[in-house]
């Protein structure tokens, strides 16, 4: 069951390499953080780790235009490729165990619905916080996030940046993987 699921969760993650939308700076909305919580919720934090390891391995290879195509991921890999893999596979490893940690955390004080809402919410939460401060550590002094911050503060660049991409995917992963995690439950599957 567990070999099953994740199969299917990687099937969705690379069609979902396909669909985002296109945001300024580069960045764009997302909703890969949707089958990386679900992992976490189905089968744990070793399943989250390994979603959101696959996650990372597919916004690294979008960055040489595989499994869809990232512009800022391809300005970045001109940069430094090794950083760049960091910034893009380490931070969705920690997404999938942390997002697990906050489901383990609350699924025993809620109903099944509100614990994965939460969950859902969490790893779209996680995604931002962890891709944009790896973004500014790594890439902060070079030339390119220099361009995009135009003299603006890294606070100030990070809501531009990210403002209206973190609310739209926080809300639609809260959605989407409190309705799927509840039916998951109810059906007795997790």
């Amino acid at each position: 069951m567990k070999l099953t699921l994740f199969a299917l969760l990687t099937a969705l993650l690379i069609v979902l390499g396909y669909v985002n939308i296109p945001q300024p700076a580069g960045l764009s909305i997302t909703f890969n953080m949707i089958p990386v919580a679900i992992a976490a919720i189905a089968i744990g934090m070793g399943g989250g780790a390994l979603m959101g390891g696959v996650f990372g391995l597919i916004s690294f290879l979008q960055c040489f235009g595989l499994v869809g195509f990232s512009g800022m991921g391809a300005a970045l890999v001109g940069i430094s490729p090794v950083l760049c893999f960091i910034q893009r596979f380490v931070s969705r490893v920690l997404v999938g165990v942390l997002t697990a940690l906050v489901y383990k955390a609350l699924n025993k004080r809620m109903n099944a619905y509100m614990s994965c809402m939460i969950t859902g919410f969490s790893a779209a939460f996680f995604n931002t916080l962890f891709f944009m401060s790896s973004l500014v550590l790594l890439f902060g002094n070079t030339e390119y996030i220099q361009g995009l911050m135009a003299g603006r503060g890294v606070i100030a660049f990070i809501i531009a940046s990210v403002g209206i991409n973190a609310v739209v995917e926080m809300i639609v992963a809260a959605v989407v993987t409190g309705a799927v995690g509840a039916a998951l439950k109810k059906a007795r599957l997790i």
